[in-house]
């Protein structure tokens, strides 16, 4: 029996108060044999300032003993690569298109330029089978962030089109770097893919998956420097699930939201819908002892993952992080910002959008049809008592909100429905200033959970030019109608 100490109460109120390893990939391998993958940790590769040739391409592998092979999507020979860079390096990243339809990289979390931002028919055409598109930005801040394409995002992503960007800091206080990417994968016991929409599970909070791993593995254990203060990066890229991350075994403090810093705080229970990150310092026990990244929103716990100690202690003085150094990044002139509603709600109909007109791109040349791979047979979602168009609108719709360059705005999201929808914005990060039901410190965000029937408020400065998206980050909402866009000039 796994002995990790008692659990720490769940409760939905939060109170407040590297030595990275060098070599270019680590730790995680696909088995020669098998086809399982093995090792823990993820395949890193430090790509600041070097051209690096990104491939989308079908990998075949299995997520269990008990599960056949997998024909997943992915970005490299195994899921989730990290690609790492310090801030102030540029990204230079050229994508191929090796599946059967076409895709894109969107940047979640990266304050970046407008036409790096990766949506097809809004910041770029899309990238065809057998076509590349190079991606060149310099990212303005330190943090957490992940990519994935951005259309036909419900099949794309659930197969595991997807990876993490971590840009840090010119200096770590932490003697380890650990990334656990979570996410469920909808298959069957021959391992192929069941459908990644329903109509049950997109009227409803999302369709479910079958298989709930950490890495690419089930409930995997990860080997850590004992005695040690270690950075733990959770991300959550699962298309539907919403989970209450707390750690059992050790003291934690959370660190940092979606990439932003913020004061540490002991952390019990925090959380985390789809596309958000979280990031935590703890002190790892003595050899052999262990910590479970656990999930509360279950009715049981649910152990996620567990790291093992092992060596000898790296540290002896008591545990204390001061904190992350904060970004550079415009306040919000609160009192005289620019003050908008949008409407999270239900739609049995799309919208008839009135003379529609045609998307600008950044390099002068103008998009007008929305195909079918990005746009949907049913709307059921909408934002402002709008949809995202319906299969056979020709044109994208008009803007929800456009602001002047460097416009203070504060905007309230108002869930008028039953289900809890995490709300992204593209471009920008945006201060979590209020929330109705679930209570949560002030902190800097990209994504943020709106529960049922709850108002959050949110403010930022619209300081970053161009066509930028806003929708629920449950993919079947965002694909299903509750996706916008707001412009800024």
């Amino acid at each position: 029996m796994l002995r990790i100490g008692p659990a720490l109460t769940r409760r939905a109120v939060m109170a407040g108060g590297s030595a990275m390893a060098a070599a270019a990939m680590i730790g995680c391998t696909r088995g020669a044999n098998s086809g399982v993958v093995s090792g823990s940790r993820l395949p890193e590769m430090r790509i600041g300032g070097i051209p690096t040739a990104l491939n989308a391409a079908e990998h075949s592998f299995r997520l269990g003993e008990n599960s056949g092979p997998t024909p997943a999507w992915l970005y490299g020979d195994a899921p989730f690569p990290v690609y790492r860079l310090r801030l102030g390096e540029s990204l230079d990243v050229t994508l191929t298109n090796r599946l059967k339809e076409h895709t894109s990289i969107h940047w979640h979390g990266v304050r970046g330029p407008n036409a790096m931002d990766g949506v097809p028919y809004v910041t770029q055409s899309p990238v065809q089978p057998g076509e590349s598109f190079a991606y060149r930005l310099t990212p303005p801040d330190a943090g957490t962030y992940f990519f994935h394409p951005h259309c036909d995002t419900a099949a794309q992503l659930g197969r595991g089109l997807a990876g993490v960007l971590i840009v840090d800091d010119e200096s770590s206080p932490f003697d380890d770097d650990i990334v656990c990417v979570l996410k469920d994968w909808r298959v069957a016991k021959d391992g192929s893919f069941l459908p990644f929409v329903t109509t049950q599970g997109a009227g409803r909070g999302g369709t479910f998956g079958t298989i709930r791993t950490v890495n690419g593995r089930i409930a995997p254990e990860i080997t850590v420097p004992a005695g040690a203060d270690i950075r733990l990066r959770v991300l959550n890229v699962d298309s539907t699930r919403v989970s209450d991350i707390g750690i059992r075994g050790a003291q934690a403090q959370l660190i940092a939201v979606d990439g932003n810093p913020l004061a540490p705080f002991a952390m019990e229970t925090w959380r985390l819908g789809p596309a958000m990150r979280m990031d935590i310092a703890l002190r790892t026990p003595q050899a052999g002892g262990k910590i479970a990244l656990t999930d509360y929103f279950a009715q049981e716990p649910v152990t996620l993952a567990t790291l093992v100690s092992e060596g000898a202690s790296k540290r002896n003085a008591e545990f204390a992080f001061a904190g992350l150094t904060a970004p550079k990044r415009a306040e919000p002139d609160l009192a005289n910002a620019e003050r908008h509603e949008l409407k999270l709600s239900a739609s049995a109909a799309a919208t008839d959008y009135p003379a529609p007109t045609a998307i600008q791109l950044p390099d002068g040349r103008r998009i007008d049809l929305l195909d079918s791979l990005c746009s949907t047979a049913q709307t059921l979602w909408a934002i402002d008592g709008k949809t995202w168009p319906q299969m056979g609108h020709e044109n994208l719709p008009p803007p929800l909100m456009s602001f002047t360059r460097g416009t203070s705005v504060r905007i309230e999201l108002t869930n008028t429905t039953p289900h809890v929808h995490p709300m992204h914005l593209h471009g920008h990060s945006f201060k979590v200033l209020s929330a109705s039901r679930l209570k949560r410190p002030e902190h800097w965000a990209d994504t943020v959970l709106v529960m049922p029937e709850e108002r959050v408020e949110i403010a930022f400065v619209a300081d970053n030019p161009g066509n930028w998206m806003i929708h629920c980050h449950i993919i079947e909402h965002q694909d299903t109608g509750m996706m916008g866009w707001f412009r800024v000039v």
